[in-house]
């Protein structure tokens, strides 16, 4: 076991899946963990999480259940909408001390596992108005956890655009186009959400970019 290796925090989406990619050129070893924490789209985002993590990973994977903590929330990331009907805002989506419940519960599997290292994929793009996802609370976090438990909370893309994080992903061969993390629909992605915005703008900017590499 080496001194980085760790718990991966991964969700079939596109930074986690780019982030699993990362950690293998980077010669760190891991598990990767699915937290089901009553999500909508848990299912898809499983089922995705199979087909994107790294195939010599895909049976190491382990599956956390803690969806009855949020079965009394409110929040559209919890109860699906009806995109034909509902306006839903970036305030319905919210869902209290997510990252606190994603991080702790990842904390206490590293230590469990004799690892001294958490991964989480989170970018400074995702539009989020939740108090536990400012860069502040993630350093007292990390040294709470590091002071505490001796576990260090590791997010190398913190400060990346999901741009920056899409294009990681096709340098380094993550299949991100069948990564799914939509918020506010459990199928098809919206197009809409923060989640699913920040996507498009990623890929239109690559695929112009692209476009006029071709043309010069």
């Amino acid at each position: 076991m080496g001194t980085k290796d760790g718990i991966l925090l991964a969700s079939g989406g596109m930074d986690s899946t780019t982030l699993a990619y990362w950690l293998i050129h980077n010669d760190i070893d891991f598990i990767p963990v699915f937290i089901n924490y009553g999500q909508h789209c848990a299912n898809t985002e499983y089922d995705t999480l199979l087909k994107v993590v790294p195939p010599e990973y895909k049976d190491k994977i382990e599956v956390i259940d803690v969806s009855s903590v949020y079965k009394h929330s409110k929040s559209r990331f919890i109860i699906p909408a009806n995109l034909w009907e509902d306006k839903i805002s970036a305030d319905d989506l919210y869902i209290p001390y997510r990252n606190v419940l994603l991080l702790t519960i990842g904390a206490s599997i590293a230590q469990t596992f004799g690892f001294k290292n958490v991964y989480s994929a989170f970018i400074n793009s995702n539009h989020a108005k939740e108090i536990d996802c400012s860069s502040l609370f993630f350093d007292k976090l990390e040294t709470l956890l590091t002071e505490f438990g001796s576990i260090k909370i590791n997010m190398p893309f913190r400060n990346f655009s999901k741009y920056q994080v899409a294009k990681l992903g096709i340098d380094l061969h993550a299949p991100i186009a069948t990564t799914f993390s939509c918020q506010a629909s459990s199928i098809i992605p919206c197009g809409a959400c923060p989640n699913c915005v920040d996507r498009l703008n990623a890929m239109r900017q690559i695929e112009l970019e692209s476009y006029l590499e071709t043309e010069l």
